[in-house]
């Protein structure tokens, strides 16, 4: 493996770039290629002292800002960030290993898309005023202080925009900590930022491992923590900020249903399984990755999948931009993927296709799995019980509505679901039944900056985006007017 550390990432602090005092570093891999492209330096107790100042600073400056200015320099760095949308996603794409016109098209505009949503409400946040016995009171609704966001591999960039923009928009600041794996989306964030004309120091980045993660979570100057990953981490993640009573939102892993009904139009059904299990090469938290066809059409639906999978689907390089399915995050993902492929052979399942690791031409030493698809399935097997985070569906039969909607919710886990049919009031009568925070019917996946995301059960706390997310970046203030004269017994 070639190994070009010629190019050093430091963490951004207060509106710089600041070197750590350790000297120690960690290694970003293509994973389209196996080779190391730069190297990142962890953020040391030195980085931690500076981020956590400059952010308690940037806090007394950027909240006493008027909503409506605090607006005009959010949707500026939204003008930026279409701006540089080429250099982004080639920023994305090459930490990442999806494809370059994935990261274009949807982290990008998405992560904008969100940003200016919530630019625009924050000069709407209102409290209220009652009348009491002649006095009255009002409510305020204040930000929280310094917050932290933790972020993921799969959508670096659009985390980074999901988590700081309700946060900024009402006058928080935030220290984030991209992903190890993923480390540049959220500095150039953080440079749009600056370039916007948000202060230095309300957004800073510092980079490293689980253990500058929990340093963020139990830190006392630190007043809520906004994480997304899998559900182990999101357990050690709220325990750490239980020692200082942290608010926590968390968007964990799922073990998501698709119900395909027999009225259901096969087309669209085939497109939201394959949408659910091999966009972002099978790495999204929602993925439908457990999909319950219905026996009257179950052979048919097996026959388009298996067609437009191996005919439709293109590998190889991730910047070229014909390719719309690239490499797995890394090597010991890649593995963990293939264990799980192997023990759902082990266990029974068949494969109707996929199944094997490949290198596709243009990506010959990259992390490749091929889109798999597993039928023969059955509810208890491994593949159908844990999360595996890559490119493998399993497709599994059911007979009626009742059965399809109890082994949807047999799991542990509740983040997402999805209903495929043409009968209206059946769709509205299975949605309303499934432990799921995010559902869809008759689509999949998509999640506008409008519409509030986050799980049941063990998939999460908290939403993120939507109107109601401001509330969880906000705290209310009571304050009461005596009117009257105050009479006292004393």
């Amino acid at each position: 493996m070639t190994q070009d550390r010629s190019e050093r990432l430091l963490n951004f602090i207060d509106g710089e770039f600041v070197a750590n005092q350790t000297g120690e570093t960690f290694d970003v891999v293509n994973p389209a290629t196996g080779e190391v492209i730069y190297v990142v330096e962890q953020a040391d107790e030195h980085i931690r002292s500076l981020a956590i100042e400059s952010a308690k600073k940037a806090f007394q400056t950027w909240s006493y800002m008027s909503a409506i200015e605090r607006s005009r320099i959010l949707h500026k760095a939204v003008s930026l960030l279409h701006e540089r949308t080429d250099h982004l996603a080639r920023v994305e794409t090459l930490d990442n290993g999806k494809p370059i016109q994935e990261a274009r098209e949807v982290d990008v505009v998405t992560g904008a898309d969100v940003l200016e949503f919530f630019a625009s409400l924050a000069p709407t946040q209102t409290g209220q005023q009652q009348e009491v016995d002649g006095d009255f009171y009002y409510t305020r609704k204040e930000p929280l202080g310094v917050c932290a966001g933790i972020g993921a591999w799969n959508y670096p960039l659009q985390i980074a925009c999901w988590k700081s923009a309700p946060a900024l928009a009402v006058g928080n600041v935030m220290i984030f900590k991209p992903s190890e794996e993923t480390p540049r989306g959220a500095v150039e964030l953080a440079r749009i930022f600056i370039d916007a004309g948000v202060p230095a120091g309300v957004f800073n980045v510092i980079q490293g491992d689980a253990e500058v993660g929990s340093w963020l979570t139990t830190s006392d100057e630190i007043e809520k923590v906004s994480f997304t990953g899998e559900v182990g981490t999101g357990r050690k993640v709220m325990e750490s900020a239980a020692s200082t009573l942290k608010d926590v939102t968390m968007e964990l892993g799922g073990k998501s249903p698709l119900l395909v009904f027999d009225d259901a139009d096969l087309d669209e059904a085939v497109s939201a399984a394959m949408l659910g299990n091999f966009f972002t090469q099978g790495e999204v938290c929602t993925n439908c990755t457990r999909v319950f066809v219905h026996d009257a059409i179950y052979d048919d639906f097996l026959a388009r999948l298996k067609t437009r999978t191996e005919e439709n689907i293109v590998a190889g390089d991730p910047l070229d931009t014909h390719t719309n399915f690239g490499a797995l995050i890394s090597k010991e993902h890649h593995k963990l993927v293939m264990d799980y492929i192997e023990k759902g052979k082990q266990e029974g399942a068949r494969v109707l296709t996929g199944g094997e690791a490949f290198s596709p031409d243009g990506a010959t030493s990259g992390f490749f799995v091929q889109p798999t698809v597993f039928v023969d399935c059955n509810d208890d097997m491994t593949i159908c019980r844990e999360e595996i985070f890559g490119p493998v569906m399993s497709v599994l039969r059911f007979s009626d509505e009742d059965e399809g909607i109890r082994r949807a919710n047999d799991t542990p886990m509740g983040l997402a679901a999805g209903v495929m049919t043409k009968d209206i009031r059946r769709a509205h009568r299975v949605v309303h039944q499934l432990q799921a925070g995010i559902c869809w019917v008759n689509s999949y996946g998509a999640s506008p900056a409008e519409m509030p995301v986050g799980g049941y059960k063990l998939s999460g706390i908290g939403r993120e985006n939507g109107v109601e997310t401001l509330n969880q970046y906000t705290q209310t203030k009571s304050v009461y007017v005596g009117m009257v004269k105050l009479e006292s017994p004393f």
